[in-house]
C-alpha cells in the first residue's frame, strides 16, 4: 500500500472533537427550550437538487423494482423532506445530520459534512436571522467568546464595502473593483460578478469578532425564497457570517407550488446548457406545496464552518474526525 503510515489517525485533534460534541448538545438544548422538534429525514432520495451550482452524488438500488426508483440521490440538504413535514402539519422542526456535495473538496470543503437546518412557522427571514444570531452567540460562549452584531441590507453592504450599487450599476462598474485579480470573465453574468465581489472584496474583510447578517438579496438570487415587490424587488433571504466564514443561509420560504416548479425547470435548463445532467424534480415537494405548506422561514447552518470559526482554523479537516482523504 502506498499510504502514509499515519493516515489511520484522525484529521482533527481530540479537543476539536470534544467541542463538536458540546456544540451538538447545545443545539439540542437550544431547540428544546423553544419547543422545536428534532426529526430525521431520508439521506437517499428519488429526486435531486436542481440548483446549477451544487452537484449531487448518486447511488443505485439493486433490489426489487416495486420498492421505487433505482437511481437515488444523496441529499445536499434536508430541505425538501422537511418542507413536506411542514405541509403535513408537524410545526417548528429541525434536523442535524450529514449532507453530501460532489466535487467540493479542499481546505474549506469536504464532500460529506454536517448541516443544521430548521424551520419556524409564521416567521419571516428577519426574525429567523435574530434567532440564528442567538444560536451562534451561544456557540461562541463555548470557547469564551462573544461577537458584535451588524445587520444590513445587501445593497447597503455593497455600497459601503465596494463602492458599487448591486442593483443599478452595469457589469463594467461591477467588474472594476475586481481588476488585478486575473479572473477569466468568459461566460460570467451579473450575478457571477456580484458573487465574486462578495467572496474576493467584501467577505475577506469582515472582522473576526463580528457576526454580519446580510438581508434582502437581489431577486435573481432568490433560490427558494419569496420575492418582495418593490423598486427593486428583493429576495427575502439572509446570509450570516462569523468573521469571514459564511455560516448560514436563510429564507422567508416560497410556498407557491407553480412558482417553485418554474424555478426547478429554469435550473434544469441552465444545467442542460452547461452540458450537465439535470436531476429529476422533486414532485413530492411540489405536491406538498400544492397541498399547503404554512408561511414559514427556514435556515441551514454549516456546522463545520461554525466549528472552524470557533477553533480559529481555515482547514476543515481540523474539525472532522476523518476528512475525505482519510475516510
Amino acid at each position: 500500500m502506498n499510504r502514509n503510515q499515519g493516515d489511520w489517525q484522525p484529521s482533527a485533534g481530540i479537543q476539536a472533537l470534544r467541542l463538536r460534541a458540546r456544540a451538538y448538545a447545545l443545539f439540542r438544548a437550544f431547540f428544546a427550550e423553544r419547543g422545536v422538534l428534532e426529526v430525521e429525514t431520508p439521506v437517499l432520495s428519488a429526486a435531486g437538487n436542481t440548483e446549477p451550482n451544487i452537484d449531487s452524488f448518486t447511488a443505485r438500488f439493486d433490489g426489487h423494482r416495486d420498492a421505487g426508483a433505482a437511481e437515488r440521490w444523496l441529499r445536499t440538504s434536508p430541505e425538501y423532506p422537511l418542507k413536506r413535514l411542514l405541509a403535513a402539519g408537524i410545526g417548528d422542526c429541525y434536523e442535524l445530520g450529514r449532507v453530501f456535495r460532489n466535487g467540493e473538496a479542499g481546505g474549506r470543503h469536504n464532500p460529506e459534512f454536517t448541516m443544521l437546518e430548521w424551520y419556524r412557522v409564521g416567521w419571516d427571514h428577519r426574525r429567523l436571522a435574530e434567532e440564528t444570531v442567538e444560536l451562534v452567540q451561544r456557540s461562541l460562549a463555548l470557547v469564551g467568546r462573544r461577537a458584535e452584531v451588524v445587520s444590513l441590507g445587501y445593497r447597503d453592504l455593497f455600497v459601503q464595502a465596494a463602492g458599487v450599487d448591486p442593483f443599478a450599476d452595469d457589469e463594467a462598474r461591477l467588474r472594476a473593483p475586481l481588476a488585478g485579480i486575473g479572473i477569466d470573465g468568459q461566460g460570467l453574468g451579473r450575478d457571477d460578478w456580484l458573487d465574486l465581489l462578495m467572496t474576493h472584496r467584501i467577505q475577506p474583510h469582515f472582522p473576526a469578532d463580528r457576526i454580519t447578517v446580510v438581508h434582502d438579496w437581489p431577486a435573481t438570487q432568490c433560490a427558494l425564497a419569496r420575492i418582495r415587490a418593490g423598486d427593486p424587488p428583493v429576495a427575502e433571504r439572509f446570509e450570516l457570517y462569523l468573521g469571514r466564514f459564511e455560516l448560514a443561509n436563510g429564507y422567508h420560504e416560497l410556498t407557491d407550488a407553480a412558482e417553485q416548479g418554474a424555478r426547478f425547470q429554469r435550473d434544469r435548463q441552465v444545467r442542460a446548457a452547461r452540458g450537465g445532467v439535470p436531476p429529476p424534480v422533486d414532485a413530492r415537494l411540489l405536491a406538498a406545496l400544492q397541498a399547503g405548506m404554512p408561511d414559514c422561514a427556514g435556515v441551514a447552518l454549516g456546522v463545520e464552518r461554525l466549528l472552524m470559526a470557533l477553533c480559529g482554523t481555515d482547514r476543515i479537516g481540523d474539525v472532522l474526525a476523518f476528512d475525505f482523504a482519510r475516510a
